[in-house]
């Protein structure tokens, strides 16, 4: 285990989490009786799952989920069409206000979607009497049934600073405005939740998607009774869409707001990854559905170790870190260039390298039949390196980059 002199916890808009793993809200986070276990795992806070129509009980699509395999791995996205919570509005109020009570050393967010003005007005009021640390304003659900909801206001930003606003005036507990992936420049919602008094975001929510059809029934994924709609998509898949995002908002000199980061998170370096690109906290979904709430040990005790082994004090001091190297094309340095090295006492001959190389790189590559062996004509490497993601060999790597002296 880490030495417990390494800090993991943060400071998220003023209130000190034990550490920046949460619970996104979601199926992981429908019930105290649910967030009850996980806080005893080790999680440092919670999204509760978005509460919705004040009146009318929200009724799921049944099957609400489908996983999308790939090439023998298991649920490396997870297409759902999960509706806001379910339950009564007076059972998930209750929750929120005891599982503050209960756990004071953890973030509580009470997660709200009006469909209405008033919906948001009247939700915010009810919800922050509970004593939660924060309003979260779910603007990016992909797949709402009810028409301007979810993600359609979080593509309207003139909604976005409304319905913020309208919260903000209503409240005094502090508002977040979590953002939908599925536009073309996230900054935008986020400027207008900014100017209607956000004081923090969260993003990626899941990404627009379809994972595919039945080849017997012709039925789009998930099959709903023989129907099948595009709808929130999650998972490690989408992990490089949300890195994206959350390096856009970091680096907006005009947003200068707090972020919290999800999309795709199952180990410790996933989240690293998040923090190093400047999210404070970290939520979870698809990685517990896959794993349970003991995730979180491993990431714990992964965050904590990696801190211990760097010398490195707190996780705040990780935030934003990656932040300087990032810049566009246009500014690399073209004067370096480099070449493919190829280690071949440890070459197994099956000729991947070679047919990649032919095919969609350089052709710099010719193939000793003989000794089933690629010949490299180094000159003509363009240094693409498609040759080393499919070559077999890969701990180490047989083929690396190499950069050329001139």
């Amino acid at each position: 285990m880490f030495d417990p002199a390494f800090d993991l916890s943060v400071d998220f808009c003023g209130k000190r989490m034990v550490n920046p793993f949460m619970l996104s809200s979601s199926p992981v986070s429908n019930s105290a009786e649910m967030i009850h276990r996980a806080f005893e795992a080790g999680w440092g806070g919670v999204a509760y799952k978005t509460i919705s129509s004040p009146t009318e009980l929200v009724v799921h699509p049944s099957p609400r989920m489908c996983t999308y395999d790939y090439q023998g791995r298991k649920l490396i996205g997870l297409q759902n069409v999960e509706q806001t919570s379910d339950r009564p509005i007076a059972d998930n109020l209750a929750d929120l206000a005891a599982l503050k009570r209960a756990w004071p050393d953890r973030l509580v967010i009470g997660s709200i979607m009006g469909f209405s003005t008033e919906e948001w007005r009247e939700l915010a009021l009810r919800v922050a009497d509970t004593g939660v640390d924060f309003l979260e304003l779910n603007f990016s659900c992909p797949h709402m049934t009810v028409e301007g909801s979810g993600a359609k206001v979080g593509q309207t930003l003139h909604l976005v600073e409304k319905f913020t606003a309208t919260v903000v005036e209503a409240v005094s507990t502090p508002v977040i405005a979590k953002l939908t992936p599925n536009i073309t420049d996230i900054c935008e919602p986020a400027l207008y939740a900014k100017r209607g008094g956000a004081v923090a975001l969260s993003t990626v929510n899941t990404v627009a998607a379809l994972t595919g059809v039945d080849l017997g029934s012709f039925v789009p994924n998930p099959d709903v009774f023989g129907k099948g709609s595009i709808s929130g998509y999650s998972g490690p898949a989408i992990k490089p869409i949300a890195l994206r995002c959350i390096a856009e908002l970091a680096q907006d000199e005009k947003l200068g707001l707090p972020l919290s980061g999800m999309g795709g998170i199952e180990t410790w370096v996933d989240a690293l990854e998040f923090i190093l690109l400047g999210a404070t906290s970290i939520q979870v979904t698809t990685g517990i559905i896959r794993y349970g709430y003991r995730l979180v040990e491993d990431l714990i005790e992964g965050l904590g170790l990696y801190l211990e082994e760097r010398g490195i004090s707190s996780v705040g001091a990780l935030v934003g870190k990656a932040l300087p190297a990032l810049t566009t094309p246009n500014r690399f340095d073209l004067s370096r260039q480099g070449y493919a090295d190829f280690d071949l006492s440890r070459c197994v001959g099956c000729g991947q390298c070679h047919l990649v190389c032919h095919d969609a790189g350089g052709q710099c590559l010719a193939w000793d039949s003989a000794n089933r062996r690629p010949v490299q004509d180094t000159p003509r490497c363009l240094s693409c390196m498609v040759c080393s993601f499919v070559c077999p060999v890969s701990t180490p790597p047989l083929i690396t980059y190499r950069e050329r002296t001139i």
